[in-house]
């Protein structure tokens, strides 16, 4: 059993070699991100098919969404308590760190599924291959679970931080998602 002297000593040892230690910006994000792998996975693989691959994911969308969620934009009682552990500052440097992750690559190759109707309209922002750009997310490799939850989230209003979706989802009939969510997890 550690004295109460000594604990305070200690602590104070801890606190002052916390505050002269030189400030590494990105290694703090990194450790505040360390968390992301119990659901996203450590490898980049999530531990469940409704949860969203991130590593490799675009920037510009990785920013946005925990933009959202802290903003409250985007409603999630796990990820936004998560992402309100970020600055503003920390926004993008934690966007850039999953960035450069190499997207995982799928442990067996998916059957190949047919190209449902409307996906020219789905790739002018998600891009030919669904691999995503500036402004959507990838979607190619994302499990059939998560795209069409996404899809239906769109669709019910459960989902509304991105209104160009809201109205793309809205022309699309609910019995097309899990075609396309199909496909695009083929990919």
């Amino acid at each position: 059993m550690i004295n109460k002297q000594f604990a305070g000593i200690l602590g104070a040892l801890v606190i002052s070699a916390a505050l002269s230690a030189p400030g590494n910006a990105q290694q703090d994000v990194e450790a505040k991100l360390q968390v992301c792998s119990a659901c996203h996975g450590a490898n980049g693989q999530p531990i469940s098919p409704g949860i969203p691959i991130i590593w490799g994911q675009t920037e510009y969308f990785l920013t946005k969404q925990l933009h959202d969620y802290i903003s409250g934009d985007r409603e999630s009682p796990i990820m936004a308590p998560l992402a309100r552990t970020l600055t503003q500052a920390e926004l993008r440097p934690a966007a850039k760190y999953f960035n450069a992750k190499m997207w995982p690559a799928k442990s067996a190759p998916a059957a190949a599924a047919p190209a449902p109707e409307g996906m020219a309209l789905c790739q002018i922002c998600h891009q030919p291959g669904f691999v995503g750009g500036l402004p959507a997310p990838r979607l190619a490799g994302q499990s059939y679970e998560y795209l069409l939850d996404a899809m239906k989230s769109f669709a019910d209003g459960r989902r509304t931080n991105n209104e160009d979706m809201v109205k793309i989802i809205q022309g699309i009939q609910p019995a097309q998602f899990e075609a396309i969510a199909r496909y695009i997890s083929s990919l």
